[in-house]
This record gives C-alpha cells, structure tokens and sequence, in this order.
C-alpha cells in the first residue's frame, strides 16, 4: 500500500479492521471516571510516536511525557485495563525483536505521513493559489503633470519645500544662538533659505568630487584644487553652518528629554520635522507597481546612541538601521522607519512581523500587492494576515520558524541532486524547497509550487569538465530572484553619489541620508518622466550635477571649457628697478624649497614666479 495515497479516515479503517481481525471487537468503555481511555498494554503492538494518537491541542502538555516513555513500549490490547496511566506491563509473549518489526507497520507511517504531509516533488502537480485583485488607490507611476518640464532642481524641491527649510534655518539659528551663550567663539551669522539650499547643493557636489577632507576643497594652487566651493562659500562658513545645524526646536528638545523613560518620549524628536516631510514626500509623488519589497539598509555611523547597531553582513558593519519598502523595479524608496531599539512592551508576533505591517499601509497602496522580502521577516504568520489583508507574499524563511514545516517525510538531503523541487502546500502558503550549490527555502502565498520554469547552471560532467546543465527552478524562487533587489537597487543609487560626511551627531547622519534619498527619488522621477515624454533620460550623474549647479547659483554655461589664457606674466613694480622690484618666487618656494627672487608674476593668479631660460617656473606653475 502507497502511504501517500493513504486519508486519515482510510487509515484510521484499516487500522480498526486489522484490530478487530487479530483481537476481536474493542469493548466499550463504561467507567467515566477513569483518566484514560484505555490502558495500553505493551503486549500486543508498538508504535514508534504515541504523539500521532493525541488531540493536537494536548501534544504541548504531553511533550514532556512522549519523551519519557521514548524508551519503553506502548502497546494496543483489546481489553482495557482499570489501572493507572503508563504503567509499564511485561509480558513474556513478545520478544523485543518482534515488537520493532510491528513497530514498522505501514499503516503507522500512513497515519502519521497523513497527519503530517509528505515533501512532494517537482513531478507532482500543484495548485496556483487564487489571488487577490490588484486594486492600487491611484494609478501605478508618477502623480505630477507629466507634460510639464521639470529642471532637476525642481525635483528636488518636491522633497526639500521652501517650508521645510525655513523650518531647519529657523531651528538651526536658535541652535546656534545657544551655542553661544555656552560660550563658542566662532562668529556666527544668521543663515537663511537661499543660503541653507547653497550647503545642501555643496554637500551634493562632494558627493560628486570626493577629496579626502572638507578643508581640502577650499585650498588654492594645490594638486587638490577645485575652484566651484570657494566662489559658492566660504569655508569657514561651510565649517560653522554643519556644527550648528539643526532639524528641531531646541527649546522643544529640552522638554522631550526630560521624558526619558516614559511612553511619550520620542527617541525620533531631533529628526521629525525632516523625517515626516521627506516620508510624506515620497509617498505623495509616486505610487508603485505591484511588485514592491522590504529590506533594511544601513546609515553609517558610530555615534553613541542605543539605537546604533552592529551587522557583521552589512558592508557598513556600524550604523543606524532603516527598514525601507521600496518597488522592485524602479528602486524608488516608498517608505521607511528608523529602528529606535528594543522597546519596553514587545508585540506578541515580534519586530519582524510589526516592520512589515507598519510599512504596509492599504490606505496609502491600496490592495493587492505582491511584498518580497527576506528570511528575517518570513513567518507562516505574517504571510497567512497579509492574505487576510489582500496583499500577496513571497520570501524565503528560516526552518526554525514557528509553524515552518520540519522533519517531513521524502525532505531534501545533502545528497540531493543540484535541481532537486520539494514543495509542501498548506492552504494559501506553498513551502518550497530547492537545491542549488545549496538548500534554498521559500515560502509564498502568490505562485504554484512549480510551473516547469528551467535555470542555466555550470556543472561538471562526468570526465570533470565544465559544461552548462539545464535544472528544474520553482516558480517562488524565479520570482523571488527577480524582484527581491527592489531595495538593493535603491541602495546601489545611493551609495553612487552620496551625500554623507563623517560626523558623530546621529541625526547629522540622518538628515544626509535623507538627502540621498531626496536626490535619488528624483532622479527616478526624472527617468520616468523622458520615458513618458519619450526623450532620453539624462544620467544619474549629470542628473546630480544640475541639482549641485542650480542649488549653489552657478551658471554652468558660464563656466570655462578649457583653460584660461589670461595667465600672462607682467613685472611686479614696472615703476620701480632692481632689487625692490623683486619678490620671492612661489614655485621655487614650494617645490623646490628655495628661496629666489623675481621681478615677474602671473597678471591672473598675482603669484611671483621665476621667468628665466633656465628657470621657467610660470610654465611649470601653470602646467
């Protein structure tokens, strides 16, 4: 008999029949007051897992129990027994060899296997789940009028609002103010929102131009030297606006922190006016497709906080942790939240389980959607209330999982052949399992368990040569592979051209984070909208070079093509003669550590240099 093809209620037959055949019929029980049903005696038949003839509501409480009698033998008999439960019986009919060969009866492994499920295979066919209807509250793609000609600038602007910088020039003077008061000896000035928008577009252009330090942007007539900072800011004034600023009212941060310990205290207070706007921004401007993911990326930094974290997998190990839903094919940034540390009332699912719910927001997607996302949010649970909820899931899990099946018949071993499919399906959830170079697991609520898709992968033949080989793919795991990267995509962005500098203040940290995704979002807009206009897009680069130009006022048209050709050299004092016409020589000086004197210099740089046949430093100066 096939234990596969076997029903519980098949199995439950056969097996009373093959009692009442070897026994006779079982008597009845009369005695209400007895604690068991009957009392096995272990003369008659053995069974391997006594679990699989409980209730499953008592198989926790008999855990402890079944592990106890592990080692003695429970038997079936036809005449029950008025004596205590599990008391050990001997009997000299059987002999223990004769016990474990009924032990193996395959109506046991039937039961059990029914009870359970099996590991199907690739071979066996399984049913696409029914989905739900894919219902988004807008339409999928850009919400701005898509005819309307849109600078870079612009685009950047969605997400920084002349409001919201008002508001960090407003907060960041109070913040320098107070500064003062305790003492600081730097000259401050107060910054408004032309100014405030310069920084922001200096701290876009380092992101561009990256030199080792701050100071190493403001040098002159250095290896290093770049001319578009100085002619923007100064220096000076780029140095003491980055110590002072500031996203809150420093008054209002006072008040937050005495509640320290307390529910109302907001570990967030310091980033809010920023945080909400950039959040809100980047919700309003764009609504996904229906293929969206969840991750978490890391902003760097070692500042000393409870809320800083390690990730040894992370290529930045050090930083603040951000939970991000971003759509799968674009990369643009969704939502996000900002993990604040283990709270004082832990849900009953775990965090895993709240990040997901907490980014999902129907009233702002609508229904319908497919979420990708890791083994560190996977759960049976999560996957059957997004269901619930309309929103289809797919990810792989982690064996240990609560409800996660385990230790079933027909598994995957170490042996398996490289392409090898098992699949188990438990109402709308599918567990999957493949093996590849290793065992991958996937869980999903979307696809059938396997539609015949194949993968290219390089294997050995016989003789140990390489050659590409044709495997079964389950369809989760094709799916998986191809929309998962929505967040990696939004990191990879990033990390191009980003904004951060090296600060110990976390919210400093932060803020440059939400520059980098203000400036990433916008360039997705920008892509999308030359495709819907049909002209090409410009690049990431270019894109960001704009956004620097225009926020800092420089006119790139006005910007020199190629070098000057003014540098032409003129004597120092054509007044005057001999030794008091001379200065010292600025490259001699430098680079050669001499001192010589020259009556010549550069009419463009005013810099002294040498003018001789032997000693040509304006060439060399200028070369």
């Amino acid at each position: 008999m096939s234990c596969s093809g076997v029903t519980a209620e098949q199995a439950g037959k056969h097996f009373n029949e093959f009692e009442e055949e070897e026994y006779g019929a079982p008597v009845e029980e009369t005695d209400s007051d007895s604690d068991s049903e009957f009392d096995f005696d272990d003369s008659d038949y053995e069974v391997e897992d006594p679990s699989i003839f409980f209730d499953e509501e008592e198989e926790k409480e008999e855990e402890e129990e079944v592990m106890v009698t592990r080692s003695r033998s429970v038997r079936m008999t036809s005449t029950p027994q008025k004596t205590p439960r599990r008391t050990p019986h001997k009997s000299p009919q059987r002999t223990p060899q004769r016990a474990r060969a009924r032990s193996r009866s395959p109506l046991c492994e039937a039961a059990a296997e029914t009870r359970h499920g099996r590991w199907n295979t690739e071979k066996d066919a399984d049913t696409a789940p029914v989905l739900s209807r894919f219902q988004p509250k807008r339409t999928p793609g850009i919400q701005l009028d898509v005819l309307a000609p849109y600078s870079p600038k612009e685009l950047f602007l969605l997400f920084f609002s002349a409001d919201t910088v008002k508001t960090i020039c407003d907060n960041t003077n109070r913040y320098a103010a107070k500064n003062q008061a305790r003492g600081k000896k730097y000259k401050w000035v107060k910054v408004d929102t032309d100014e405030l928008y310069k920084f922001l577009g200096l701290l876009i252009y380092m992101s561009l131009v990256q030199l080792p330090c701050v100071q190493d942007y403001w040098k002159q007539n250095h290896f290093l030297s770049v001319l578009t900072p100085a002619k923007v800011m100064a220096r000076d004034r780029f140095r003491t606006i980055m110590w002072n600023i500031h996203l809150s009212n420093p008054e209002e941060d006072v008040k937050n922190d005495e509640k320290k310990g307390t529910p109302g205290y907001d570990k967030l207070f310091r980033l809010r006016p920023v945080y909400d706007e950039i959040l809100r921004a980047c919700q309003a401007y764009y609504h996904p497709k229906r293929e969206i993911a969840v991750d978490e990326r890391m902003v760097a930094t070692k500042a000393k906080t409870s809320m800083t974290q390690y990730m040894k997998n992370k290529p930045n190990k050090w930083g603040l942790k951000l939970f991000v839903l971003a759509e799968s094919i674009s990369g643009y940034t969704l939502s996000f939240s900002l993990y604040t540390g283990k709270t004082s009332s832990p849900s009953e699912h775990g965090l895993s389980y709240d990040v997901v719910m907490s980014l999902i927001q129907p009233s702002y997607l609508g229904t319908g959607y497919h979420i990708y996302m890791d083994n560190y949010y996977t759960s049976p649970t999560l996957l059957t209330d997004l269901a619930r909820a309309k929103f289809g899931a797919c990810g792989t899990y982690r064996e240990s999982r609560k409800g996660c099946p385990r230790e079933r018949p027909n598994a995957l071993t170490k042996k398996s052949e490289r392409g090898s499919v098992r699949w188990i399906r438990e109402g709308p959830l599918v567990f999957v399992k493949w093996m590849d170079t290793r065992e991958v697991s996937v869980c999903s609520t979307i696809h059938p368990a396997f539609s015949g898709e194949m993968v290219q992968r390089r294997v050995k033949d016989e003789e140990k040569r390489w050659t590409v080989k044709e495997i079964p793919c389950p369809t989760p795991i094709m799916a998986y592979n191809k929309y998962m990267g929505g967040v990696d995509l939004s990191d990879q962005l990033i990390q191009y051209y980003s904004a951060q500098r090296k600060t110990h203040t976390w919210y400093k940290n932060v803020f440059m984070h939400l520059i980098d995704i203000a400036s990433t979002n916008a360039y997705i807009l920008h892509r999308d909208l030359s495709a819907t206009k049909g002209v090409q897009p410009m690049s990431h680069k270019d894109f960001n070079v704009m956004i620097a130009s225009q926020l800092c006022g420089v006119d790139m048209a006005g910007m020199p093509k190629s070098r000057a050709t003014d540098h032409t050299p003129v004597p120092i004092h054509a007044e005057q003669k001999a030794h008091k016409a001379r200065r010292q020589c600025r490259h001699c000086l430098q680079v050669d550590k001499l001192r010589k004197d020259t009556s010549w210099k550069c009419k463009r740089c005013d810099v002294p240099l040498c003018l001789l046949l032997d000693r040509n430093c304006f060439e060399k100066w200028h070369s």
